[in-house]
């Protein structure tokens, strides 16, 4: 992944350009067909909130790419846009690396959701049948299982709709299920179990390290769409990585995590409006939003920028005053 050349070759024209970065950006025109990320069929649709929110963080994420290409003798830097499942990150990080082109920084959009070691037909039913196993234990070990319980545990799992807490109000057994069962997907969603995250940060240290090239993974939708690229490195600067997990603990390498930050219910409400799946509205869908969000949450404090659903920069104090 990595040629050999001499540090010297880098030149520091690279700081000043950033140095510079910010100067027009203001007045700057975004067309309609900007480059985005490399995740096969993915759509991004970028309106003027998006192009609003972009041109607030960009002066502050050029600050702190200066700081950080000053401390790589390769001038390079990583990115990471992360945040709820539709709240904009596509769109975002796009636009972020597009202003980057514009003002002379080479940069290259990579999408996160191309390294699950499942396809997400396939990811989505390890999900459900994660969820459902511990449930069934949990109800195992609090002494609940019987033949009454599991019939209605079944009926509902057949409607989809056994991730309903509220079921919890009428039948205070089927607690010992849902409990169990949030906890076993919690310990899948966003972890080595659900994606290769070696794979992802030894992608981000050889950018750094000064790799020429980059083989990266590319995953459709259906079996036959998981293939490779080799991808030139030689012009870019920045790696920006628009992700969920971007702010991950199970990362080292991200220099600049970036977080739009939305509650549960906002991300739904984005999800319906780009109709990325059929279950927008079940009660599995959202446990799952919920669980990312706590993570998210969880992870708020590492974040270098923390943006508002209205596109307001704040900082982590006033991050988890919303929170509360």
């Amino acid at each position: 992944m990595n040629k050999e050349f001499n540090k010297m070759t880098v030149s520091n024209d690279v700081l000043d350009k950033v140095e510079k970065a910010s100067d027009n950006i203001a007045s700057l025109e975004i067309p309609s067909d900007i480059p985005h990320g490399d995740m096969p069929g993915d759509k991004i649709e970028i309106g003027e909130s998006h192009i609003a929110k972009a041109k607030t963080i960009f002066p502050v994420l050029v600050k702190e790419l200066k700081e950080k290409m000053t401390a790589n003798p390769y001038r390079r830097a990583v990115v990471a846009v992360c945040g709820g499942s539709g709240v904009g990150k596509s769109e975002i990080a796009s636009l972020l690396s597009y202003m980057l082109e514009q003002a002379g920084i080479g940069s290259y959009t990579m999408s996160g959701d191309n390294y699950p070691h499942r396809i997400p037909m396939y990811n989505d039913a390890e999900r459900l049948h994660t969820f459902r196993v511990y449930g069934i234990r949990g109800m195992v070990d609090a002494g609940v299982m019987n033949p009454e319980n599991f019939a209605k545990v079944k009926e509902w799992q057949i409607a989809e709709d056994d991730a309903n807490k509220a079921h919890i109000e009428t039948d205070a057994w089927f607690k010992s299920y849902f409990e169990a069962g949030s906890k076993g997907l919690d310990e899948y969603l966003g972890t080595p179990k659900e994606t290769d995250f070696a794979e992802v940060d030894q992608i981000m240290k050889a950018f750094k390290d000064g790799a020429d090239k980059l083989w990266l993974k590319r995953m459709g939708r259906d079996e036959a769409s998981l293939w490779y690229d080799e991808v030139d490195m030689s012009d870019k600067q920045v790696l920006i990585v628009e992700w969920t997990h971007g702010n991950s603990d199970y990362m080292t390498q991200v220099d600049i995590p970036v977080l739009l930050n939305s509650t549960p219910q906002e991300t739904l409400e984005h999800r319906r409006s780009r109709n990325r799946d059929g279950k927008l509205d079940s009660p599995f869908t959202t446990l799952v939003l919920e669980l990312e969000q706590n993570k998210l949450v969880n992870q708020a404090h590492k974040a270098k920028i923390i943006v508002t659903k209205s596109g307001e920069i704040i900082d982590f104090k006033q991050f988890s005053e919303l929170m509360k």
